[in-house]
């Protein structure tokens, strides 16, 4: 591990910037049409209860990351093949997500410009962000996290004043019942982007003041969750359930149906600088929890080694992910969230906290 350390506000900008990611452009939990506010605030819920169990995790085993504690609970030889399997798990999800970011830059922006480029040139931003330590991506989140709200309360003031949400498009509520709501929690938004605090579990023992950690982690984590619903209601109030359904990126074209006094319009690039923001930030934390994981797993001492073998493996892999990006979101809807984010991010997480709470309570070990 780096010797450095983040205060609890670093943490709660950290996780507000990673939650938000690459969860703000794409249609989050929008087969609830529209009870998607629902479905979000209910994954947001259920989040939470899995926090608790990191939490947990992190309170039996303060100065360790997941890595080093899998070891210690499950053992050598298990403990190792885990913490192996978790850093694949980052590695697989920094290209999913790099993914993301390269499709839309591509749709909307750059559709002459080779894949492979976006995503090198984000890539390298990233190895970058990483080199310079977690304290420096703390810090430079404190930064952007202002400037990502300045931008996201004047595009909603934007919509609001262009009149293009009408609340009618957001009724009947339930109107098929829960049983459309709770499947999509239990299939979209309880892993994404909530589940996928499993990542921080390599950061807590970076933390200044432990004590604090908890409430910054469950405030950052409810305040995204509330973000995340008001954008996906916004979207749905403003373009209607089946155009979102139908929307590849459903933010964007709200955005791009702003008009104001005839003159204030094309604001395109409010929507591709919180995609560069939170697609940066949500990378670099995955990538660096895959990194300092690596290091651990094979006892090295200098994690930046690792940094630009493990950065063209994923870069490398983002682009080999998937032919088309309508195949890369089936494989995520339909095999990453059964074989990946259940075992990894409920399963095996609750296995470890039984087995960590049986020895430290009747074993005292």
């Amino acid at each position: 591990m780096e010797p450095v350390k983040i205060n609890a506000r670093q943490l709660f900008v950290l996780i507000v910037l990673f939650e938000h990611g690459s969860a703000i452009v794409i249609p989050l939990g929008i087969g609830a049409k529209q009870d998607v506010w629902l479905a979000i605030l209910l994954g947001l819920t259920f989040g939470l209860l899995l926090f608790l169990i990191y939490y947990c995790l992190y309170r039996y085993y303060p100065d360790a990351p997941l890595t080093t504690y899998a070891q210690h609970i499950a053992g050598p030889w298990i403990g190792n093949v885990l913490a192996f399997i978790y850093v694949v798990y980052f590695l697989y999800v920094a290209a999913r997500v790099l993914r993301d970011f390269g499709e839309l830059l591509l749709t909307f922006a750059y559709p002459e410009t080779p894949l492979f480029l976006l995503n090198s040139i984000m890539m390298l931003t990233v190895m970058y962000g990483v080199y310079k330590g977690i304290e420096v991506i703390a810090r430079t989140g404190e930064l952007f996290l202002t400037f990502l709200y300045l931008l996201a309360v004047s595009g909603f003031i934007l919509v609001i004043s262009a009149g293009l949400v009408d609340i009618h498009r957001l009724q009947p509520v339930l109107e098929k019942g829960w049983e459309r709501v709770w499947k999509v929690v239990f299939t979209e938004t309880l892993y994404v982007p909530f589940g996928e605090m499993i990542v921080f579990t390599m950061l807590f023992p970076y933390m200044n003041n432990p004590g604090k950690m908890k409430q910054a982690a469950i405030t950052g984590m409810v305040l995204s969750g509330i973000n995340l619903a008001i954008i996906m209601t916004v979207n749905i109030a403003v373009l209607g359930t089946d155009a979102v359904v139908r929307s590849t990126f459903p933010l964007l074209d709200t955005i791009q149906r702003i008009r104001v006094a005839n003159f204030l319009e094309r604001l395109d690039v409010f929507f591709m600088i919180a995609l560069i923001i939170g697609g940066f930030f949500k990378i670099s934390i995955f990538f660096y929890a895959a990194v300092v994981g690596t290091a651990d797993v094979f006892r090295m001492q200098n994690h930046q080694r690792l940094i630009y073998p493990l950065g063209l493996m994923v870069l490398l892999l983002s682009i080999a992910i998937a032919s088309n990006y309508p195949e890369h979101i089936k494989e995520g809807l339909k095999i990453v969230t059964i074989y990946m984010h259940v075992p990894l991010q409920i399963v095996i997480p609750l296995c470890l906290l039984l087995v960590a709470a049986i020895r430290h309570r009747i074993f005292k070990r």
